[in-house]
């Protein structure tokens, strides 16, 4: 579906030979170089930059929503988008301090919102089908649903960005998204739920029973990730996929939000297992699975600050850090420009 090079390894001995020789005990920067070089490796070794941060909200509804599985309707999600559109949510206040431009993406939800500069249409369907009782949607809608967010993602590529923040919004999209990873990684159903906006004890269990269900419905029709997402996923979890591959095929910077973000993201590795080199995961969250899933990508957060928000939020949260590992990477004098005796 998408050929995605792997990142080159070609001067990752001079990248780290320049941050090594920085007026600096080696390491002492800590995660910071580890970003500086990954961002060097992907953006070149030369004078990397982040140019044109831009993030991207991709918006769903559920037919499992009406299950009461969350605390909310699915009305919410679109009351929510609006909010984004009117500039009154956090990721519009973090995004606005990290000068992050922001796009909404409807990739299907129930309540369709007029027109506005910040969103996108995209929709699929108002809501994907109940997935305890059938398909939560087609493979080729869910073919349709990737290549829709690989097309926005290339946009924002072609309009200049070179680092782009996936994140989502969807009422009962951490039901969708647990599904797929007790579905795919077989770890076990209870490590995998949790309790999304805050749901109580009797929601938690109907919440684990419906994915019991779907899991044990759809078994035979989910021997690949596109058939898995297509039984038990979401519009906007398809369209982060697809959004992941583009930026990874333009071999620019992915910057990965919480659990729904990081499902999209195991996903989008067993379609094209490359895409991983691009990525970079802005936090771990507060919601139950999202460590094993992080662990299952061989990934290390950059933050972890007890965020179950979703929105994409640790994105415009992150990407500070990442400027500065750029900035000590770009600007920095080296032990002999500044004729500083070594420490190392």
């Amino acid at each position: 579906m998408f050929v995605i090079n792997p990142l080159s390894h070609k001067s990752k001995d001079k990248i780290q030979q320049r941050i090594d020789n920085k007026t600096k005990p080696i390491g002492s920067l800590g995660v910071l170089e580890d970003i500086a070089l990954q961002l060097s490796l992907i953006l070149g070794d030369e004078e990397p930059k982040l140019l044109q941060p831009t993030q991207l909200v991709f918006a769903g509804d559920h037919g499992v929503s009406e299950l009461g599985v969350s605390i909310a309707g699915n009305e919410v999600t679109g009351q929510m988008v609006a909010n984004f559109c009117a500039g009154g949510a956090a990721i519009n206040a973090f995004c606005d301090q990290s000068q992050m431009e922001l796009k909404v993406i409807d990739c299907g939800t129930v309540s369709e919102q007029p027109d506005h500069p910040r969103l996108i249409k995209q929709r699929i369907a108002p809501m994907t089908a109940p997935f305890h009782l059938q398909a939560a949607m087609s493979v080729k809608q869910a073919e349709q649903a990737i290549t829709l967010g690989a097309k926005i993602a290339a946009k924002q590529i072609d309009a200049g960005s070179n680092i782009i923040g996936i994140g989502e919004m969807g009422i009962a999209n951490t039901t969708s998204a647990a599904a797929l990873m007790h579905a795919i990684t077989d770890n076990d159903i209870d490590y995998c739920v949790g309790r999304g906006t805050g749901i109580d004890d009797f929601r938690l269990a109907k919440k684990k029973e419906i994915i019991k269900t779907a899991v044990l419905l759809h078994r035979d029709r989910m021997s690949t990730p596109l058939e898995t997402l297509a039984a038990v996923g979401g519009f906007e979890i398809a369209q982060m996929v697809g959004a992941m591959l583009a930026v990874a095929k333009a071999e620019k910077v992915i910057i990965v939000d919480g659990f729904i973000s990081t499902t999209a993201a195991l996903i989008a590795t067993k379609l094209s297992p490359n895409v991983r080199d691009y990525m970079i995961f802005s936090h771990c969250s507060k919601e139950l699975g999202h460590h094993l899933l992080l662990k299952e990508l061989h990934a290390s957060p950059v933050l972890s600050l007890d965020l179950r928000l979703g929105e994409g939020t640790g994105c415009p949260l992150v990407l500070p850090l990442l400027q500065n590992a750029l900035a000590f990477y770009n600007q920095m004098a080296s032990f002999s420009q500044a004729n500083v005796t070594e420490v190392n």
